[in-house]
């Protein structure tokens, strides 16, 4: 697919391009991460450079798997000055921002809706950063360039549309101004009140909740189980093999078949060891039989996969939930972001949160329809939302 510059609004801009790149092995991880992390302190791993080049590495990301890289670079110069990490789909799945109605609809009035430019972390629901720049009085300007050449580069090549998901608020009300569609939903995120221990926490729940929890924390070990962090280069190559194990059964049973391989862990954990944190449980002889896999950010947990080789009461609300809790406030991280869907977090004190995407949309009939959709849609989250908040398991007025 050809690379595209766009014009320059004025003499000012005259120097700055916008192209493609199929591979992240063509950019400079130090080029790439100065966009995709000006601030250590709110880092996402997500859009690390090391992230995404472990998905290709891995041979995840592919023109088989239907996850073309296809990364967008703003340049002044040879000077990399914006990205966003971009992928040509050939279907809607690892997206978890549904538009299987909108690819039907569009292809039962004749048109193609695939391929689509996708601009997000494949196979991962976090909510983050798209349009990488870095720090700077200009850097609103910088990411409405990118985002020109985002729609330009799907218009020019004959695509029905381009898509930001998971962004930022800040993007969605940047990109909602300038031609894109606004699209909402929701996850479910733990918020740390400042908590010194998980005792601090509880405390803050109703009563009924906080007995609640206590018995699901005793349920889950009953049987004799010993939970264990364990971190950077202190997770093994064995505790890799295991949580895959863990991985795989989960995504067997969910999807039919995973989106990552054993390889992609093994890349992930040589390129960003220090963001790793495995949760296992193990049996009284040490075997592990259950494991959740979380990054960690310059001020969040973010939980991604767990599974488990044997069933046992409540394991999974230990390992995923109360454990990352236990986490972030021995680690002072602001937040636990869990994941996509899962209304059963509420009563773990994970909150209803508002996400964000942006669509692009190159049929003006199409376009307004989906924009018709989408207004009735944002009203329907947000009530859904208010409504699941009044649920929440904290003290009246706390």
């Amino acid at each position: 697919m050809a690379e595209t510059n766009r014009e320059p609004d004025d003499a000012a801009e005259a120097d700055l391009t916008v192209s493609v790149a199929t591979s992240l092995a063509d950019i400079p991880a130090d080029a790439w991460d100065a966009c995709a992390v000006p601030d250590p302190a709110t880092a996402n791993p997500f859009v690390r450079h090391a992230f995404l080049r472990a998905l290709e590495t891995a041979g995840t990301v592919t023109s088989r798997s239907g996850w073309m890289p296809h990364h967008v670079l703003l340049k002044t110069g040879d000077a990399l000055i914006g990205c966003a990490p971009a992928y040509l789909k050939s279907h809607s799945q690892g997206e978890y921002i549904f538009d299987y109605g909108w690819a039907d609809a569009y292809e039962r009035a004749g048109g193609s809706y695939y391929p689509k430019l996708q601009v997000a972390v494949p196979f991962t629901p976090v909510p983050g950063p798209r349009l990488l720049v870095s720090a700077g009085d200009d850097a609103d300007e910088r990411r409405l360039y990118l985002a020109t050449g985002i729609s330009e580069i799907a218009r020019r090549n004959g695509l029905s549309s381009s898509h930001l998901t998971f962004c930022t608020q800040a993007e969605w009300n940047l990109l909602g101004g300038h031609g894109f569609l606004q699209r909402t939903d929701q996850q479910f995120h733990w918020q740390n009140d400042g908590y010194e221990t998980f005792d601090d926490f509880l405390a803050a729940l109703a009563s009924r909740k906080r007995k609640a929890v206590r018995k699901e924390r005793a349920e889950a070990t009953s049987s004799g189980l010993d939970i264990v962090w364990r971190r950077g280069r202190d997770i093994t190559e064995a505790d890799w093999d295991a949580f895959f194990d863990f991985y795989e059964d989960t995504g067997s049973r969910k999807w039919g078949r995973p989106y990552l391989n054993r390889t992609f862990f093994s890349h992930l954990h040589e390129a960003m060891p220090d963001a790793c944190l495995l949760v296992l449980a193990l049996k009284p002889d040490g075997r592990p039989i259950a494991g959740a896999l979380n990054l960690i950010g310059g001020d969040c947990l973010y939980g991604r996969y767990w599974g488990a080789v044997e069933h046992h009461n409540c394991l999974h609300f230990e390992i995923c939930y109360y454990q990352a809790i236990d986490f972030a406030i021995a680690h002072g991280l602001a937040r636990v972001e869990a994941g996509a869907q899962g209304e059963h977090k509420l009563a773990r004190g994970y909150m209803p949160t508002p996400t964000y995407s942006a669509h692009w949309i190159a049929d003006p009939n199409f376009r307004k329809a989906v924009a018709d959709y989408l207004e009735r849609e944002r009203e329907h989250v947000d009530y859904a939302r208010e409504a699941l908040a009044s649920y929440a398991p904290f003290k009246k007025g706390g």
